[in-house]
């Protein structure tokens, strides 16, 4: 199980060999990167209706149950058109001068794209005919497995503490922990996936903010071509995400089903790993610790809500005396709902806590501290009066009665 070959550079040395030119600036090839989002956007709005026709004529239709939000039958396999709508960007990226070598140096973005079809097989399933949670997670591992066995691996790790520095993990240790995180993140995205436009809004955010970061990367090493992917991959779902919002805010029209759910997850993971995985110390100076440690920062900032409700679901179930796996009525968005929220306010709600802290951290790799923190507290106190607004206006009103 042997990973691509990497290129990494200091910051004070001469571009690399590899760099690439384009005319948004040297080694980071915005405008290229611009309309790969864009063909991924367009693809997925169109494709999603057919998908919806589709998904109508087979069957694959949510019908309410009592824990669910919506209220009339909605067609689910939304994944599907966002699906082809990465593998279409991902082609027109192929294709464009400024990118294609980047798919001649790893194979993380092929990676992204076989693992993907792996998991959005399994969710069509799921969504048409239903799968348990042991067949469910068994195709999970699969798909990270892939993710794996084609290069995309965890296998630099940062170490602040005592004079240890970056740890090398061997193939199976490597291996492991990229199925671990990719299994838990693909399932947190899956757990928040109940209500209108939320699982697309949050992908959309993260996709962007780990798209930041990348770019940030490719900026500093002068646009390495080993730095591709993770641009590449975030900005090809954040495009897909974008298209297929639409179709999917409240009152949707279509659900993405655990088809999209688990693609975004996937991608997510796929796309972390690829950035964070191969920060080595040598990259930065030796002071920039914060630097150094953002990359695994920006993921939990990234999947800190969807992780968080995930684990309160697992407890609360385990403590009640049923499987982690039996859904409920119990999770974040559904105790928004019950604080007077509208459904389209708790998913703005969510987008608005997910993305303080996501571009928080995105911000503090390109800003220094002392212009990042101000915006990051005065974001949490608008986050604060947002969510407590219905509670803070019905205590009011009783008091002026």
């Amino acid at each position: 199980m042997t990973g691509p070959v990497l290129v990494l550079a200091s910051a004070s040395t001469p571009v690399s060999t590899y760099a690439l030119e384009s005319s948004s600036g040297a080694g980071v090839p915005l405008r290229e990167l611009a309309i790969v989002g864009l063909a991924a956007a367009a693809v997925t709005y169109f494709l999603t209706s057919l998908v919806r026709i589709l998904a109508v004529r087979v069957g694959a239709v949510a019908v309410p149950r009592q824990r669910d939000v919506h209220v009339i039958p909605t067609p689910r396999l939304g994944g599907v058109g966002m699906y082809f709508g990465v593998l279409c960007a991902i082609g027109l990226a192929a294709q464009l001068p400024a990118l294609n070598r980047g798919f001649s140096y790893t194979n993380d973005t092929l990676a992204v794209v076989t693992a993907g079809g792996v998991i959005v097989l399994v969710g069509i399933v799921d969504d048409r005919w239903g799968l348990d949670a042991l067949t469910k997670f068994v195709g999970q591992l699969t798909a990270a497995g892939v993710l794996v066995i084609m290069g995309v691996s965890w296998y630099l790790l940062y170490v602040p503490f005592a004079d240890i520095g970056t740890v090398v993990l061997d193939p199976l240790q490597a291996g492991l922990l990229t199925v671990a995180i990719t299994v838990t993140t693909i399932n947190a995205i899956n757990f928040v996936d109940g209500l209108d436009g939320l699982a697309a809004g949050l992908g959309l955010i993260a996709a962007v903010a780990i798209c930041l970061f990348s770019l940030g990367l490719l900026h500093d090493q002068g646009g390495d071509v080993s730095y591709y992917p993770p641009a590449l991959i975030t900005t090809a779902l954040a495009g897909a995400c974008l298209g297929f919002l639409p179709h999917n805010f409240s009152p949707a029209r279509i659900f993405m089903g655990d088809s999209g759910a688990m693609l975004i997850g996937l991608m997510l993971a796929a796309a972390a790993t690829s950035a964070s995985g191969r920060v080595a110390r040598s990259a930065y100076g030796p002071a920039d610790m914060f630097t150094l440690l953002s990359p695994l920062i920006l993921v939990a900032a990234i999947m800190f809500i969807p992780m968080l409700d995930m684990v309160m679901a697992v407890i609360r179930r385990t403590r009640a005396g049923v499987g982690f796996y039996t859904p409920d009525k119990m999770h974040l968005h559904h105790r928004l709902l019950q604080l007077g929220h509208t459904q389209r306010r708790v998913a703005l709600l969510i987008y608005l806590w997910v993305g303080v802290l996501a571009f928080s951290v995105a911000a503090g790799t390109l800003f220094s501290w002392e212009v990042v923190l101000p915006i990051f507290v005065a974001g949490l106190l608008v986050a604060l009066f947002a969510t407590f607004a219905p509670r803070v206006g019905r205590m009011l009103r009783r008091r002026a009665l």
